[in-house]
C-alpha cells in the first residue's frame, strides 16, 4: 500500500494481495476463476497492477477466497484466511478516519476511498466515490453487488442509472436507498461529483 502526496491517503495494491493469496494457497488463476466467477484475464490482469479493482469486484474476491475485504488495502504479510466459525461480534469498536484519509483505487469510472479499513468483518462497508463518468455509454456495464447500498451526494449532481427504473437525478443533499443486486450505475451530471456509498454486505432479507 503506496502512501500518496495527500496525507493519510493510500493507494491500495490489491493484485499484490490477491497474488500473495493465490501463491500461499497453491491456486491456479483457473481456479480462483472457478472460486470468484471473475475471469482469468481480468485476475491476471489485476496482479499484474494492469487493472483496478471496483468495489463489485472486491467483494467476489472476498467471498469467494474467503478474506475479509479489508485485507486487500492492507500488507501481504497480514493476510489471513476468513474463518466464518470464530467471528464474533466485538463492541465498542471505532474508527476514525480525517478528511482525505484511506486507501484509494483509482477506475476508470469512479475515484474510490475506504475509509476504516482497519477493522475487520465490518457489516457495512463505506466509501467516499469521485464519479468520472460523464455518460452511461462512458460507464459501461452496470455494477452490481448482493446486498443493499445508500448513497449520499456530497458535492455536485448525479444521474443514478439502473436496469429496472428510468435514470432519476440527485442533487447535491440528495440520497437513494437501493438493492444493489439491481445493476446500477452513477453518471456525473456535474462535476466534481462526490458521493457517500454505504453497501452492507449480507444479502437483503426477502419476506
Amino acid at each position: 500500500m503506496k502512501k500518496t502526496a495527500t496525507s493519510g491517503k493510500f493507494t491500495a495494491q490489491p493484485g499484490s494481495i490477491l497474488k500473495a493469496i493465490r501463491r500461499q494457497r497453491g491456486l491456479t488463476l483457473s481456479q480462483v476463476h472457478a472460486l470468484t466467477g471473475l475471469p482469468i484475464s481480468t485476475l491476471s490482469k489485476v496482479e499484474n497492477d494492469k487493472l483496478a479493482l471496483s468495489y463489485d469486484k472486491l467483494t467476489r474476491l472476498s467471498e469467494g477466497l474467503k478474506v475479509d475485504i479489508s485485507h486487500f488495502f492492507g500488507s501481504v504479510d497480514d493476510v489471513q484466511p476468513l474463518d466464518e466459525s470464530k467471528t464474533r461480534v466485538v463492541h465498542g469498536r471505532r474508527s476514525i478516519a480525517r478528511r482525505g484519509e484511506g486507501s484509494a483505487i483509482e477506475t476508470n469510472d469512479y475515484g474510490y476511498l475506504y475509509p476504516a479499513t482497519d477493522l475487520l468483518n465490518k457489516q457495512i462497508i463505506p466509501i467516499v466515490i469521485d464519479v468520472k463518468a460523464d455518460s452511461l455509454d462512458e460507464f459501461g456495464e452496470f455494477t452490481r453487488h448482493e446486498g443493499e447500498e445508500y448513497a449520499y451526494v456530497l458535492a455536485g449532481s448525479v444521474e443514478f442509472h439502473t436496469e429496472t427504473y428510468a435514470p432519476v437525478l440527485l442533487e447535491e443533499g440528495d440520497s437513494i436507498y437501493f438493492d444493489s443486486a439491481m445493476g446500477h450505475a452513477y453518471v456525473a451530471a456535474s462535476k466534481p461529483c462526490r458521493i457517500l456509498s454505504v453497501c452492507s454486505r449480507e444479502p437483503k432479507i426477502t419476506t
